[in-house]
């Protein structure tokens, strides 16, 4: 069995994003890791040359800014990083520059990808995703949050990137999957807040034109991380790739659930239903499970 590794990142620097941490979480289950680095205003470059692993093979890309309707570029880049992926590869492992992965989990993830690897039904496998918020010890957990996202696909040329990144789809149509024992640490809403607040302006470039930025983002220089309605305290650990940054965080956030953002009865209704069944109403899912 083959597997290939795909990752994209610009300004992971500037933007303080874990993409090194990302790198080194997923290269013990890959044969080589494709890292599509686009046009960059500091040294990402340079910091993933830096790891110096023979598996890793770096693509420079430059990213079209006019794609600035649904976070079309993301799915661009992500589309750049699977086409270089080699083509005797059985499956494509995807990480996003903010998405760590754990070391408990490897051995897990190898095995479901040993164990349908000749199985063409399964096109591709689920796990579940958790969204640190404000800091490291909490998670937001609301119904809205996504949950389970596709993060091994086969590798099959008809298989792409769709619509903003976050999953995949085969001509048009979503994947069968398999969900398996493996999470995704998304760390996207956990950075020094004026870093947050800068990256949230650049971000929604990708989704909006000037007018509907300057208009719908707060000019505030801090993100306010206060600004949401429920989270839970992450009772578990984080991989270990995480821990020298975690250590080194230079910011404090405490949930006040007393100052937490107010929503509909009917907001409520879905967080309490999915708080203590696990039960999501109505939410939307890019795949179906086999």
């Amino acid at each position: 069995m083959k597997v290939s590794g795909f990752t994209f990142v610009r300004n992971g620097v500037k933007f303080d994003y874990p993409f090194i941490e990302s790198i080194r979480s997923v290269l013990p289950v890959c044969d080589e890791l494709i890292v599509a680095v686009g046009n960059s205003d500091d040294d990402t470059l340079e910091r993933i040359k830096k790891i110096n692993d023979p598996k890793i093979k770096i693509i420079e890309t430059v990213w079209d800014d006019t794609l600035r309707e649904g976070g079309m570029v993301l799915a661009d880049e992500t589309n750049k990083a699977l086409d270089a992926i080699s083509s005797d590869s059985d499956w494509a492992f995807y990480a996003q520059a903010d998405e760590v992965f754990h070391e408990k989990d490897m051995e897990a993830i190898r095995q479901a990808m040993l164990e349908y690897k000749d199985d063409l039904r399964i096109e591709g496998l689920l796990f579940q995703h958790i969204n640190f918020f404000g800091s490291y010890d909490y998670i937001a957990d609301s119904h809205k949050w996504v949950k389970d996202e596709i993060r091994v696909i086969r590798n099959n040329k008809n298989i792409r990137s769709w619509k903003d990144a976050m999953s995949f789809r085969k001509g048009g149509k979503v994947l069968h999957v398999k969900k398996i024992d493996a999470t995704i640490y998304h760390y996207g809403w956990v950075k020094d807040p004026r870093t947050q607040m800068a990256k949230r302006k650049e971000f929604e470039k990708l989704w909006h034109d000037d007018e509907w930025v300057e208009k719908n983002i707060a000019v505030a220089d801090e993100f306010d991380y206060q600004n949401i309605d429920v989270l839970s305290e992450f009772k578990g650990t984080h991989p270990a790739v995480m821990h020298e940054r975690i250590q080194r965080a230079n910011w404090k956030f405490s949930f006040d659930p007393v100052k937490a953002l107010k929503v509909s009865s009917r907001i409520r209704f879905l967080n309490f239903v999915y708080r203590n069944t696990g039960w999501n109403i109505g939410k939307f899912k890019n795949y179906k499970k086999l």
